[in-house]
């Protein structure tokens, strides 16, 4: 899950494994996979790393285990 701003400076937050795409137009689109769009704040890179700095984190938790 990650935290985002809608364009009204509003924060909620996203199971990002829903996402399909991201795009510019100029706004940040996320299309996801039940067809719903999300516009938010947040650049598409800006969104990219959070996605990467959540799944570091989740799986973060299994490369200790034997």
């Amino acid at each position: 899950m990650i935290e985002l701003t809608k364009l009204n400076k509003k924060k909620f937050i996203l199971n990002c494994e829903l996402i399909e795409s991201i795009e510019s137009t100029p706004d940040t689109v996320i299309t996801l996979r039940n067809g719903k769009l999300c516009i938010v704040a947040e650049s598409p890179g800006d969104v990219l790393d959070l996605v990467v700095a959540y799944k570091r984190r989740i799986f973060s938790d299994f490369s200790g285990q034997s």
